[in-house]
């Protein structure tokens, strides 16, 4: 089957079988949405955020685009589909929290590393976290054993996450102590999540008893 084929496939698994397990929960969405996160995540077809987290419908306002990137706002010079949907969520949605969600073997930041310069629309979005592959490039120079697509997948949660702060209405509300900002990157191959610890911006491996609970860091 064609893609297409398989999601209408898809489709009609979900209207017999989750919808209809689920139908409560549908009837009061229909009403409107009260989600308290939103999660900007890389459009990677390997990594959904609903899924990683375990959340279901309602739950999350997600934001995905190519390598979970967030422009700054003086880089913003017309429409921004970013821009909007941040705004949306913080002014309209009032979320309480905002987690910037990166992964593992990203696709975009291997092609910030090694920039093909014939993807034109892909080079440019990426050109948006040149200051933070330089940074990258520049350890490697020095200490060849720093492994640049880990480095660079972490510094591109910490610029976006600053860039998120330039939105005066993001800054006003976490000022005012309405919202909070987080990291986090997960590991595809391992199924581990790293959180980004917001004193000293060092991520660390958020641990699971995988026999019984979570542990407290």
């Amino acid at each position: 089957m064609t893609g297409y084929e398989n999601l209408i496939a898809g489709y009609r698994r979900f209207r017999t079988g989750s919808y209809r397990e689920q139908r409560l929960r549908y009837d009061r969405l229909a009403q409107g949405q009260s989600p308290r996160l939103m999660v900007i995540a890389c459009s990677d077809s390997r990594v959904d955020p609903t899924r990683v987290f375990d959340a279901g419908p309602g739950e999350m306002f997600v934001l995905r685009n190519i390598a979970n990137l967030v422009p700054p706002l003086r880089e913003i010079t017309g429409q921004s589909s970013v821009a909007a949907a941040v705004e949306y969520a913080v002014t309209i949605l009032e979320v309480d929290s905002i987690l910037v969600f990166g992964h593992a073997r990203c696709g975009g930041i291997q092609a910030a590393l090694a920039p093909m310069h014939a993807n034109r629309f892909i080079d440019r979005w990426m050109d948006q976290i040149a200051p933070a592959r330089d940074k990258v490039l520049a350890a490697h120079a020095l200490s060849p054993d720093v492994d640049c697509q880990k480095a660079l997948e972490q510094g591109a949660v910490r610029l976006s996450i600053e860039n998120l702060r330039t939105y005066p209405f993001v800054a006003e509300a976490e000022a005012a102590g309405r919202l909070s900002l987080y990291g986090a990157i997960f590991d595809i191959a391992e199924g581990d999540l790293r959180v980004l610890d917001p004193q000293d911006g060092v991520f660390r491996p958020l641990r699971v008893d995988l026999d019984s609970e979570l542990i407290e860091e």
